[in-house]
């Protein structure tokens, strides 16, 4: 086996470059001045062997799901963060519990509602034969997170089974569609001084290659009550605005405000991590809690009491890793992420994107 550490740069400083094309809302993660080039650029979560992606959004509710589709099925675990989560089947994960593999994680809009999506995605994994078998049937195992968009768009028109039964048909390795995309299309970001000063967040996705084939990924809907910042320079990409349309500071508004102007659980940053490590239940759910760190450089605050933040990390197999560097990859590639979510939105709804001030 090839020695992993000794293909890893000491200072994973490319993040800071990581940056969305300006067409479409597309792509990705630029590679970054780092040794051994470890960034793919345009890479996105389905680089990663395994992993297929399906999106579906309704743009004029400004709403949509991303499903997460593991051909063979992977170890999976899951590290929930925030205080105001919305999950289905996370309670599966726990290395204690019986169920080993997933077959589908579903990120989706609409708050609770938006969970009856992935009830669309199991029925399209029954059809073609693919879940848990138990004996008179199979019954996929699919996990799923939801973030708060009800409020920005139509708040009636959710997620529903039919949105997740489609984008779980069209899941394929074309690379991630990013910013007003999927889960991310009603995703919104620096509301701590209240929606209308708040900035467009989106969906975002990158991938980082070892030489010895390791392969982490990650896509992510940001919809933080916090600011999006550079994890390297500091700059505030995308937060709450002052009266002349300028960001200011996060810290700033809490200091002047007792609680901020939005209520508890409508925001979330919600994230699949994956890598084709050979990894088990239990070392996927350390890798969840270290990618953490991913959110903890990009968001500012992070995990209060208004967010829901939930990780999911999958190993879908094939390539022998230390969890250590595989959780390390996995900050590094969902803070890339996060920067392309917000980089790779577009200004709706009368909110401005990081491109419309920049």
């Amino acid at each position: 086996m090839l020695g992993l550490a000794a293909a890893v740069p000491t200072s994973l400083i490319g993040v800071s470059a990581a940056r969305a094309e300006e067409a479409q809302g597309t792509n990705v993660a630029a590679a970054a001045p780092m040794s051994g080039d470890l960034f793919k650029t345009g890479g996105t979560i389905v680089d990663v062997p395994g992993v297929k992606v399906g999106q579906m959004q309704d743009l004029s509710a400004m709403t949509g799901c991303t499903v997460v589709v593991l051909e063979k099925g992977s170890a999976c675990g899951v590290d929930v963060r925030g205080s105001a989560p919305g999950t289905r089947e996370t309670d599966l994960l726990n290395p204690i519990n019986m169920v080993e593999k997933v077959n589908a994680i579903v990120l989706t809009g609409g708050s609770a509602y938006g969970l009856d999506s992935a009830s669309g995605v199991m029925r399209y994994l029954e059809e073609q034969g693919i879940g848990h078998n138990v004996g008179v049937g199979v019954v996929p195992i699919v996990p799923a997170a939801v973030i708060f968009d009800l409020s920005f768009g139509s708040a009636k028109i959710r997620p529903d089974q039919q949105m997740g039964y489609e984008a779980a048909k069209i899941a394929s390795k074309d690379p991630v569609k990013q910013g007003n995309a999927g889960a991310g299309t009603g995703a919104t970001v620096g509301k701590l001084a209240g929606g209308k000063r708040a900035m467009k967040g989106g969906l975002g996705s990158a991938s980082i290659q070892l030489p010895n084939g390791l392969v982490v990924g990650a896509v992510v809907a940001v919809n933080a009550v916090g600011q999006v910042q550079d994890p390297v320079s500091g700059e505030i990409l995308a937060g709450a605005r002052d009266d002349s349309g300028k960001i200011r500071d996060a810290l700033s508004w809490m200091i002047e405000q007792a609680s901020p102007p939005v209520p508890s659980g409508t925001n979330t940053t919600i994230a699949v991590v994956a890598s084709n490590a050979n990894l088990n239940k239990t070392q996927a759910n350390k890798v969840a809690q270290m990618a953490h760190n991913g959110l903890a450089k990009t968001i500012f605050p992070v995990h209060t009491m208004n967010d829901g933040d939930t990780v999911f990390a999958v190993a879908t197999g094939g390539v022998d890793a230390s969890v250590n560097l595989v959780g390390t990859l996995s900050a590094e590639v969902l803070a890339a992420a996060v920067v392309n979510a917000i980089k790779a939105a577009e200004g709706a709804e009368g909110l401005p994107a990081y491109r419309d001030l920049t």
